[in-house]
């Protein structure tokens, strides 16, 4: 049973399978987006009702630029449906929600329904709902080192580089109020990789893998995978 004495801070999760759903079942791949996005918006619920302070999703990688148009088009259609149906929910739940990636990239009406969202929930104080939009982990790091090269040419840093540093200027660090490290990564569908999410913010997570495609992550599921992450002894790089 799961302790709420003991729940992770920061749940971050990789929402993988849609694509194999709608396979088994003969149908388009976006009608296992859509009931992705439907699985994400039950996962967000339970993460408010629990008191988790953090979820993080990985809604739309660097790498997916490279799919079809038509479905890439048909995944932001289903994020402008989800951010603009259910912006009251999220807002009565005194949910916040943020992003992380480059989201200026992403098509207009997508950016301009995620910009309202980020407006009306700014001052909530609730579960912070982090999407990471457009992410890519590595060009997350490297455009982080480059602000810090600017800085030191203009003569603003001086000696060396540290990690806080670095961390500062993630998408995590302060323009997003200092996000603190995931406790634990979920990946669903049975894949056991990072696919370049959060390289540095996992350095002590713990990891979850999952057979469950996405859209079958019911909230039960979610529980039973956190109950796994309590049963783990996390060391952070100790010995005990």
């Amino acid at each position: 049973m799961l302790d709420m004495t003991r729940l992770p801070q920061h749940v971050a999760i990789i929402m993988d399978g849609n694509g194999r759903w709608a396979k088994k079942r003969g149908i388009p791949r976006l009608a296992g987006h859509n009931a992705g996005m439907e699985a994400m918006k039950e996962i967000v619920r339970r993460s408010s009702d629990l008191g988790i302070k953090y979820l993080t999703v990985y809604a739309f990688s660097t790498e997916n630029w490279k799919r079809s148009w038509e479905e890439v088009s048909g995944i932001f259609k289903l994020l402008i449906k989800f951010v603009d149906l259910d912006l009251d929910e999220l807002n009565e739940k005194n949910v916040k929600v943020r992003v992380m990636g480059d989201y200026q990239a992403i098509p207009e009406a997508a950016r301009k329904s995620m910009d309202e969202t980020l407006e009306t929930t700014k001052d909530n104080t609730g579960l912070q709902f982090c999407i990471a939009l457009n992410y890519g982990s590595r060009a997350e790091i490297t455009r982080a080192v480059n602000v810090l090269a600017e800085k030191v040419r203009a003569g603003e840093i001086e000696g060396e580089i540290t990690e806080e540093m670095i961390a500062r200027y993630l998408y995590t660090g302060e323009e997003n109020g200092n996000v603190p490290d995931p406790d634990v990564i979920i990946r669903t569908s049975g894949e056991e990789r990072l696919s370049n999410f959060m390289l540095w913010q996992s350095a002590y997570s713990e990891f979850v893998f999952t057979d469950v495609l996405w859209p079958d992550f019911t909230p039960e599921v979610y529980e039973k995978t956190l109950e796994e992450f309590q049963a783990r002894d996390r060391r952070f790089g100790g010995r005990k």
